[in-house]
């Protein structure tokens, strides 16, 4: 056998035995990696996935806490739902706090970080300020905003008087206590935003504000034809972020208002959670959920090709 015949076997040995050798190890590093993601796929399949499903079959029954006609009934939750007044008068609630909250959680949270991305002093308390309130409680929040509610105690109604404007009921009348919401939910979630908005600040680079100032442009001039641009896609998402956020609202109201008075701060959530907890009804509220599910992924698909065609 000739020398030329030997070296070309070895070399497709060596090479059959590299392969072999990455073969196992391409095995092994998968078992690693399913053994790695095992723990989040079963927390993820029990208490997403399973619910999701068993939500489903459960909007199509007549289930109640009650445990009396859980036999399958097709769609007359469903039916019942869509000509159901309560219901579509809680989601109006909802969108109507969708559109006053949205605009100032974005446009104040955008002020604040301009202001603090100008280089204020004591920068860190700035920071802290804003973005402390985010880490409270809904609870501590709602209970805070009560007090500061009240009409014969509040702190707001005492400042007010004096400067001869008469006791506002806050939470008791109909016309005002959405905004009363807004309000407390704007000071307890607004640092979120403030700190989306200032790392995308602290992202622009510094060259182009030197430009700007070398061609005699002032502060406002470089906020809009140099900041507003370069964070738009921080916009965009901190308002798609926001909507699926105010859609979802329930535990300031339920904590503040109840949904009162009069229904006027129910949203769909409450009206929901009433359904299935208070009325018993557990097929029923699966029902509305999936149609508020339905809604909200709706909104989100609107909202996403409507902001990528914009900016495009």
């Amino acid at each position: 056998m000739s020398t030329s015949t030997v070296s070309s076997s070895s070399e497709v040995t060596v090479q059959h035995v590299h392969e072999n050798n990455h073969a196992v190890r391409l095995r092994r590093d998968r078992r690693h990696g399913w053994s790695f993601m095992a723990p989040f796929l079963v927390f993820f399949g029990v208490f997403l996935v399973w619910p999701l499903i068993y939500g489903l079959y459960m909007s199509f029954t007549g289930k109640s806490l009650t445990g009396a006609n859980s036999s399958f009934i097709g769609f007359d939750n469903y039916i019942e739902a869509l000509g159901d007044a309560d219901m579509w008068h809680s989601m109006g609630n909802t969108f109507y706090f969708t559109l006053i909250s949205t605009v100032p959680l974005v446009l104040v949270a955008l002020a604040m970080a301009a202001l603090v991305n100008m280089g204020l002093p004591a920068q860190w308390l700035w920071r802290l300020s804003f973005f402390a309130p985010y880490l409270l409680a809904s609870t501590v929040v709602s209970l805070f905003f009560v007090w500061m509610y009240n009409p014969q105690l509040g702190l707001i109604n005492e400042l007010l008087g004096k400067i001869g404007i008469p006791p506002i009921d806050w939470l008791n009348n109909p016309d005002v206590a959405m905004w009363s919401i807004v309000i407390a939910t704007l000071w307890w979630t607004v640092g979120f935003n403030f700190l989306l908005y200032l790392a995308a600040m602290g992202n622009i680079p510094q060259a182009h504000f030197e430009a700007a100032q070398l061609d005699g442009a002032g502060g406002w001039r470089q906020f809009f034809s140099i900041t507003l641009p370069q964070i738009k896609a921080t916009t965009i998402m901190i308002v798609i972020l926001q909507v699926l956020a105010s859609l979802k609202i329930f535990d300031q109201v339920y904590q503040m208002t109840a949904g009162g008075p009069a229904g006027s701060t129910r949203t769909v959530v409450q009206y929901i959670f009433e359904s299935g907890f208070t009325g018993y009804r557990l097929g029923y509220s699966a029902a509305i959920s999936y149609i508020f599910f339905a809604i909200i992924v709706i909104v989100s698909i609107s909202q996403f090709f409507l902001t990528r065609k914009r900016s495009s």
